[in-house]
């Protein structure tokens, strides 16, 4: 069964390959039939800049001259097979408060970055791992996110990524 969102079709899939340079890339639909263009602008919309490949994604869609296309989207979520390099993870605790914070950045080639919350003075740490697990390619600077955050060894660090708009509907 299809939902209909203000008239369009919402359609759950996955996501083939996102390139953030190019500022788009594919959908798969749960339900076949052929790719659905995802354009960076509806993930922007979303609040996010990028997205991995295999992410689980619903969004409506509809029908241009050229294919089907990502008109909003409303759900990112982690590859189904994705695995955490450590095995000895512990599962996020949820009960951690969503905290905004804005992308100071991020190298993706480093494999980590860092963030200023919101009225605090000291940098989060944001490791690749956390943004691969919270289904996030890439963070771009000034991007706006919500973080669930711990007190590591050495400061605070993230131990998930939320898109500013999904972290405000969820509080």
């Amino acid at each position: 069964m299809v939902e209909v969102e203000r008239g369009l079709p919402r359609i759950r899939g996955s996501v083939k390959w996102f390139d953030p340079g190019k500022g788009f890339g594919f959908i798969v639909a749960d339900s076949g039939g052929p790719d659905i263009l995802l354009h960076v602008n509806a993930l922007r919309n979303f609040g996010q800049s990028s997205i991995c490949d295999r992410a689980g994604i619903v969004v409506s869609v509809q029908q241009t001259q050229r294919g089907l296309q990502a008109v909003e989207v409303f759900e990112v979520t982690p590859p189904d097979d994705f695995e955490p390099e450590e095995t000895d993870d512990e599962p996020v605790d949820l009960s951690l408060e969503l905290e905004p914070a804005r992308i100071k950045w991020f190298d993706k080639i480093k494999g980590f970055g860092f963030a200023n919350v919101f009225g605090r003075p000291e940098d989060v740490f944001i490791h690749m791992e956390v943004l691969r697990k919270s289904g996030f390619a890439e963070l771009q600077p000034g991007e706006a996110v919500g973080l669930r955050i711990v007190d590591g060894e050495r400061g605070r660090m993230a131990v998930s990524i939320s898109s500013w708009e999904t972290a405000l509907h969820k509080e």
